[in-house]
């Protein structure tokens, strides 16, 4: 169980890489034409961490940042849609959807 991930801020997203250097997770987003709103587009995590929890994590870690500079997220990336509609009550506050 990973308890403590840090993630690396990349242009439009935020990774976790291997000591190879290779990413092993990411979430990245883009900018839309409102600069509240950006767009949750994709999320990736290698098959070495699935089932850790790593993918709420690294939304988690969006929310937090994009929370921190007043910005609603639309979900794209189908990982994000899914978890958008199942945990409603976490997420809709942030969701550009619901708003």
């Amino acid at each position: 169980e990973v308890n403590f991930m840090e993630f690396k801020k990349i242009e439009n997203g935020y990774v976790k890489r291997n000591e190879q250097g290779e990413v092993i997770a990411e979430i990245t987003f883009q900018p839309t034409a409102d600069p509240a709103i950006v767009i949750a587009d994709h999320t990736y995590v290698s098959p070495v961490l699935r089932g850790q929890g790593v993918a709420e994590k690294l939304l988690d870690h969006l929310v937090s940042e994009m929370a921190k500079e007043s910005k609603k997220i639309k979900a794209q990336c189908s990982y994000v849609v899914a978890k958008f509609e199942k945990e409603a009550d976490k997420y809709d506050w942030i969701n550009a959807d619901k708003q």
